[in-house]
C-alpha cells in the first residue's frame, strides 16, 4: 500500500513526516529505496533540526547519495501539495569528485602539451589516486546491527523525551532503527532500540560513554546495555 504525504513545505507536513519517521529508518521497508528519494526530492531545503527524525533521515539519505547511491525500488509513495517531482530527481545522481574536477580545470589552464609533467601535476595525480584508494576502503568497511537497552532514571522519566534525546545523537556511520518500550518492573519501562553502525566509524562503547550517558542526554538516560551485536 502506497504511503501518502501532504505539503512537505509546510510546518504541518513536516510535523507529520517527523512523527512518521519516529519509529522508522526509511520511508518504506528496511533499506533505502526510490520512495526515500521521492520524499527527499519533495523537500525544497534541508529540514530544521527541530524535526529530529526528519533531519536524521535526510542526512542519512544525503550521505547515501554521496557514497553509494540508492537503487531499491520501494513500495510506492505519493507526495501531494508539492512541486512536481521529475524522474531525474528520483534517480540517484552521479557522485562527483569536486576537488579532482577543480584540480583538473586548474591543470588545463596552464597545460604544456609538449613539456614534461610538472611537480604540481604529479602531486595532484598522487592525491587523486590516494582519494580513490581511501574511498574504496571506506566502501569495504563492515557494518554491524546492535540491539540496545536504554534505561531511565525512574518511573517519572518521560520516555518519549528519552527516545527523542537518544535519536538526536548523530554520528557519521550511525543509523537508528526501530524501537519499543519494555516493562522492567515497579512501573518502570526501558527503551529497546535497534541501530546500525559502520564498524570503522562508530564504536558502541564510545557512543554510550561520550553521547548517551553524557550531557544533555543523561538528563533522561541512566545507563545503556548491549543486548545483541551482530555483523551484517
Amino acid at each position: 500500500m502506497a504511503v501518502t504525504f501532504y505539503d512537505l513545505s509546510s510546518v504541518a507536513g513536516l510535523k507529520k513526516l517527523d512523527e512518521f519517521l519516529l519509529t522508522r529508518s526509511y520511508i518504506t521497508g528496511y533499506q533505502a529505496s526510490k520512495d526515500d528519494l521521492t520524499v527527499h526530492a519533495a523537500l525544497s531545503k534541508p529540514p530544521s533540526s527541530k524535526y529530529v527524525n526528519v533531519a536524521r533521515w535526510y542526512n542519512h539519505i544525503e550521505a547515501l547519495l554521496r557514497l553509494s547511491g540508492v537503487s531499491a525500488e520501494g513500495c510506492g509513495v505519493t507526495v501531494e501539495g508539492s512541486a512536481p517531482i521529475t524522474e531525474e530527481a528520483v534517480s540517484t545522481p552521479p557522485v562527483v569528485d569536486t576537488k579532482s574536477s577543480a584540480a583538473e580545470d586548474d591543470d588545463d589552464d596552464d597545460v604544456d602539451l609538449f613539456g614534461e609533467e610538472t611537480e604540481e601535476e604529479k602531486k595532484a595525480a598522487e592525491e587523486r589516486a590516494a582519494a580513490v584508494k581511501a574511498a574504496g576502503k571506506k566502501k569495504e568497511s563492515g557494518k554491524s546491527s546492535v540491539l540496545m537497552d536504554v534505561k531511565p532514571w525512574d518511573d517519572e522519566t518521560d520516555m518519549k523525551k528519552l527516545e527523542e534525546a537518544v535519536r538526536s545523537v548523530h554520528m557519521e556511520g550511525l543509523l537508528w532503527g526501530a524501537s519499543k518500550l519494555v516493562p522492567v518492573g515497579y512501573g518502570i519501562k526501558k527503551l529497546q532500540i535497534m541501530l546500525t553502525i559502520v564498524d570503522d566509524l562508530v564504536s558502541v562503547d564510545d557512543l554510550i560513554e561520550d553521547q548517551l550517558t553524557a550531557e544533555p542526554v543523561n538528563e533522561y538516560v541512566q545507563s545503556c546495555d548491549i543486548v545483541a551485536f551482530n555483523k551484517i
